[in-house]
């Protein structure tokens, strides 16, 4: 089992590490993104600088790719701590890809990936509270805090996949909240400062 784990930490990783903002952007605009607009790998900055259609054939390769990881895994006989362990690793190496040098994205996209797979009853109600503000408010950085924020809570009072371990879960949820947080710092301060981008401006 511990090599198992170990082959699938490794897939995990180079997985989540795939640039595919920067991938798309190069293959069908010849951008780099990360050049462009706010500079993040991410689905919004995608959509900003390549268009929607684009935008959201990254947000759903993100997504993808921190599914796979997780399920993959679980089909193989993984359980409990262990996918948690896979999910995380894949979130890690979407924020710090082994191809764009250890830097990378924010993490919302591909952490909705992996929590599709371990707690689709708690993202169903994060992707409301997400739309909802982001469409109130044309702020997506806030919308993605505010989700962050509301994640572990929600993994308090909600039931979680059978064999994952509530606790387990809560702390893999305060993690990867505090880190989303931490990764829209910059963002945070432009909310404060009435500044920051909306959905929609394209600069």
């Amino acid at each position: 089992m511990e090599v198992k784990l170990i082959i699938f930490l490794i897939i995990a990783y180079f997985m989540g590490s795939i640039p595919t903002g920067v991938v798309i952007g190069k293959k069908f605009k010849g951008i780099d993104i990360r050049e462009h607009g706010s500079k993040n790998t991410g689905a919004t900055n995608a959509y900003r600088v390549l268009g929607l259609q684009y935008g959201i054939i990254v947000l759903l390769s993100d997504a993808l790719k921190g599914y796979l990881p997780v399920f993959l895994a679980s089909l193989a006989g993984l359980v409990g701590w262990q996918l948690i362990l896979v999910g995380l690793v894949t979130i890690v190496g979407h924020t710090l890809s082994i191809f764009l040098k250890f830097k990378g994205g924010k993490g919302v996209a591909t952490s909705l990936g992996v929590f599709i797979y371990l707690v689709p009853n708690i993202v169903l109600i994060l992707l409301v509270v997400f739309l909802l503000i982001a469409f109130s408010t044309k702020y997506v950085s806030l919308a993605s805090v505010s989700a962050a924020g509301l994640f572990p809570i929600l993994v308090l009072f909600m039931p979680v996949r059978e064999g994952l371990g509530k606790w387990n879960m809560f702390g893999f949820a305060l993690v990867i909240a505090l880190f989303v947080i931490f990764k829209h710092r910059s963002n945070i301060q432009r909310l404060l400062h009435g500044n920051e981008n909306k959905f929609g401006a394209k600069k």
